[in-house]
């Protein structure tokens, strides 16, 4: 009855929501008295993933089919299953992501097995599978029992902290049916950017108070010198001052850093519901009244034009970059 783990990965490399998934479903195994093993599609160097061990997996059981190396949710779902029910796994977890969310729903009507997603702590094991999530856009958590013989979780990113030891996985070549996506893939076109969105632990984010497109500088700047990734507003989005992959908000992209600083950005519930699970929020603007200083750990009343350089230059001078 062991703890199967998905290991997502993109181009060859192990995503970074994976090192968390991993060290959570190793605790989940050990609370339950088992064994936590792993799986991964696609063509991924074999030493990359023995080194994984250390982050609690035993086994690594790894699909090696050119087919997989492009993500189609159906396909997925169809091999984890079969990777499940020949491990004879009994919980399955998989990091809250947009793959995650795509593949667990599936898996939960293939193998009639319970789903919490989006949880937030490790389960309750002394009475039953009591699982603990968000609701209504971080507002509130629920507390959910799973009674199905097969158990689904996603845990959501940031959620729990990576826990790195010692030791290596044996990997397992897994000899899986695959059928042949419904969905042919013409052309891949990847957003460019110094660090991926998903991944980032710092994040700059601007807003309409930057006036315009022409004054995004203040943003890559700053982002440069804190190796941050840089995002946006909705309302930006939609003026085409960025591109829509940079949203952030309840209509776009989920995500969750260490540090997220909201430069001119007045704060509705909609982009918070987004952003709300960030570890500490820095917001800057020149409008005390704005609704963002509520939720914020740190607040800046000022013009951006004025605070965003001089922050910039601290932080070269900082890393000593000036």
């Amino acid at each position: 009855m062991s703890v199967l783990i998905f290991i997502d990965q993109a181009d060859g490399h192990v995503k970074k929501a994976s090192y968390e998934v991993l060290s959570y479903g190793a605790k989940v195994a050990e609370q339950l008295g088992t064994t936590a093993e792993g799986v991964v599609l696609g063509a991924v160097p074999a030493d990359q993933l023995a080194a994984l061990g250390k982050y609690g997996v035993k086994k690594i059981h790894h699909v090696a089919n050119d087919t997989l190396n492009h993500f189609d949710a159906q396909v997925f779902t169809n091999v984890i299953a079969q990777v499940a029910q020949a491990a004879g796994s009994k919980v399955i977890i998989f990091s809250n992501n947009v793959d995650g969310k795509a593949i667990a729903p599936r898996l939960s009507a293939r193998l009639k097995a319970g789903l919490v997603p989006g949880a937030v702590s490790l389960p309750e094991t002394a009475n039953g599978f009591t699982v603990k999530k968000n609701v209504f856009s971080g507002k509130a958590f629920e507390n959910l029992t799973i009674n199905s013989d097969i158990k689904i979780i996603s845990l959501n990113p940031n959620s729990y902290q990576v826990v790195e030891g010692s030791g290596t996985a044996e990997v397992s070549p897994f000899n899986a049916t695959v059928d042949a996506p419904k969905v042919k893939i013409k052309a891949v076109n990847k957003a460019s950017g110094e660090i991926p969105l998903s991944e980032a632990e710092v994040v700059v984010s601007g807003g309409r108070g930057l006036k315009g497109p022409d004054n995004w500088g203040l943003i890559e700047n700053l982002a440069h010198v804190l190796g941050a990734a840089t995002a946006c507003s909705r309302p930006v989005a939609d003026e085409h001052w960025r591109p829509h992959h940079e949203h952030v908000g309840q209509t776009g992209l989920t995500i969750a850093p260490n540090l997220y600083i909201a430069v001119g950005i007045s704060g509705a519930i909609q982009h918070l519901a987004g952003v709300n699970r960030s570890k500490v929020i820095v917001v800057i603007n020149k409008d005390p009244e704005a609704p963002f200083f509520k939720a914020a750990d740190y607040g800046i009343v000022g013009d951006a034009f004025d605070v965003i350089p001089k922050i910039t230059e601290a932080v070269k001078k900082l890393k000593g970059m000036a």
